[in-house]
């Protein structure tokens, strides 16, 4: 007997594969993104509605420390009224895309911020901890940098080296993504940073960055403190003493909890963290990109999926 299913295939197989595993009232995690187009997202949010089965999507850098801990501060406020964020993932992965060629078609073979997930996934969270009914990117405009580099047959990438997603919230704040998997350079996954009237915080950049956090209620002249400085009162339970399976899983130990978190919610009938809205939320905006780039960089709305039917 089978109770769920973990879809960890190339990204195009992810909506067939979710639609299939739902019709027959299976519980779904699925890795990222939910879909390659907004036809077949819309296909399954309709399986996800009408499933006996329950669907959640598996991004892992929602769960990373530091991410959880910049969430817990936005939940409690802290950050005042959040207003813009940044995030940014930037990983060179010319020759992955030859181990795998499926990432050659649906990640570097289409022009738009293809992979915006681990990026977006943790902002929004952030942004919609701050507002009781939530935020979501209602409008995209993306713009590229141009095709400076060739696979091994001579052919430009279709997607630009790096492209940048100007998301405008429904709140009305700003949110900028950027996904670049071709410059050549070291990687650098997890660039995030928040602005909000009574606080701020950046992940760092450069070598051995530090995470910082200016929060006024802690200090009222702006002035930079480690993010680690909170983890005692803030850090939720799960993370001030994880088991060592989940120190030795991947992506920060996001691999560990986002699995536990997906059992549990099965097991307890719990709201699902990252539901069938939140991966529409998380997936859509980079497909609207899509379209923005095609059309000069114009301004494209992000359908919301609570309106489907």
């Amino acid at each position: 007997q089978i109770d769920a299913v973990v879809i960890g295939t190339p990204m195009h197989f992810h909506a067939p594969q979710a639609i299939g595993a739902l019709a027959h009232d299976l519980h779904v995690l699925s890795e990222v993104t939910a879909g390659v187009s907004i036809e077949e997202c819309r296909d399954l949010v309709r399986a996800a509605r009408s499933s006996g089965g329950r669907y959640m999507m598996a991004e892992n850098f929602t769960y990373m420390k530091s991410n959880v801990l910049v969430r817990e501060l936005a939940r409690a406020g802290l950050f005042g009224e959040v207003y813009y964020g940044e995030g940014a993932y930037v990983h060179e992965l010319k020759a992955l895309n030859e181990a795998t060629p499926w990432r050659r078609r649906w990640q570097t073979g289409v022009n738009g911020c293809t992979y915006p997930t681990h990026s977006l996934g943790p902002v929004l969270q952030w942004f919609s901890e701050t507002r009781l009914r939530g935020d979501r990117v209602v409008a995209v405009s993306a713009v590229g940098s141009g095709h400076h580099y060739t696979d091994p047959r001579g052919d430009h990438y279709e997607m630009e080296d790096s492209v940048t997603m100007m998301c405008r919230m429904a709140s009305g704040g700003l949110v900028q993504i950027r996904v670049d998997m071709l410059s050549n350079r070291p990687h650098h996954m997890t660039h995030y940073a928040l602005q909000g009237t009574e606080g701020a915080y950046e992940s760092g950049d450069g070598f051995q960055a530090v995470p910082k956090v200016w929060l006024r209620s802690r200090q009222a002249e702006p002035q930079w403190e480690p993010l680690s400085e909170l983890e005692d009162e803030f850090l939720p339970d799960f993370w001030k003493n994880p088991p060592p399976e989940a120190l030795a899983a991947g992506h920060g130990g996001g691999d560990y909890w986002e699995v536990e978190d997906f059992v549990r919610s099965i097991n307890e009938e719990s709201e699902l963290p990252i539901g069938i809205d939140q991966a529409m939320d998380m997936t859509l905006p980079g497909l609207a990109s899509q379209q923005s780039l095609a059309t000069g960089s114009s301004w494209v709305t992000v359908p919301d999926p609570r309106n489907w039917t």
